[in-house]
C-alpha cells in the first residue's frame, strides 16, 4: 500500500500579487452552486431563495447579495442563477443549496469548475479594457452587474463587486492561461 497522501489545491494556488495599484488574488473557500428553475416555477423559487439564502431573485445580468454570509445570488439568464455562498462544508455546497431551495430548483455544483479572481485597485478598469469587450464604466456595469464574456478567448464571468473590483470566473481547465492574460494585461497598463 502507498503511503501516498492526496492534498487539495485551488486551480491558481493561493495566487496573490499586487503590479502597481492593481492587485489580483485568487478567491477560494466559496461554494459556487446553478440553480436552474422549473418550468412555471418562478413563484417557489423566489420564495425559495428568499428563505433559504435571505436574498432576492436578481434579474439576469444582475446580482443580489443575501442574508448568508458571502452569499451573492448572480442572475445568469432568465430561468438560471448562480448562488456564490460560503458553504459550512465546501464539499456539501449541493446539499447545502438543495436543502435552502427544496423542490423549487434543479442545483449543480460548481465549486471546483471554476477559477475565481478577484482584481481590485484604481488602476482596474484600465487593465480590462484591453482584454474585455464589455463597456465597463460606471453607468453601463454599475456595481453588482455581472455578464458572461470572453477575455483573450477564454470563457469568462465577470462580477463588478465593489466601486474598482470586479470578480472574475473562468474555467479551471484554462485557469493558469487565463490567470497570465489578465496579469500581462495589468503589467502592459503599470508602467515600469
Amino acid at each position: 500500500m502507498s503511503d501516498a497522501t492526496l492534498a487539495a489545491r485551488t486551480p491558481l494556488d493561493a495566487y496573490g500579487r499586487t503590479i502597481g495599484t492593481v492587485t489580483l488574488a485568487e478567491v477560494a473557500g466559496l461554494a459556487l452552486v446553478s440553480a436552474a428553475v422549473p418550468h412555471d416555477g418562478d413563484e417557489a423559487f423566489a420564495a425559495a431563495l428568499a428563505d433559504g439564502f435571505g436574498a432576492v431573485r436578481p434579474a439576469s445580468g444582475d446580482s443580489a447579495t443575501g442574508a448568508r454570509p458571502a452569499t451573492r445570488v448572480l442572475g445568469m439568464q432568465p430561468d438560471q442563477v448562480f448562488i456564490l455562498f460560503e458553504a459550512p462544508d465546501p464539499d456539501q455546497a449541493v446539499p447545502t443549496a438543495a436543502a435552502a431551495l427544496g423542490s423549487a430548483a434543479y442545483v449543480t455544483d460548481q465549486s471546483d469548475s471554476w477559477a475565481v479572481l478577484r482584481m481590485s485597485g484604481t488602476g482596474v478598469r484600465v487593465a480590462l479594457e484591453r482584454i474585455c469587450p464589455l463597456d465597463l464604466d460606471d453607468l453601463a456595469f454599475p456595481e453588482g452587474r455581472v455578464a458572461r464574456t470572453v477575455m483573450e478567448h477564454l470563457a469568462v464571468m465577470i462580477l463588478r463587486d465593489g466601486p474598482d473590483s470586479f470578480l472574475l470566473m473562468s474555467p479551471r481547465s484554462s485557469a493558469r492561461s487565463f490567470r497570465h492574460a489578465v496579469e500581462l494585461s495589468v503589467e502592459n497598463v503599470s508602467g515600469p
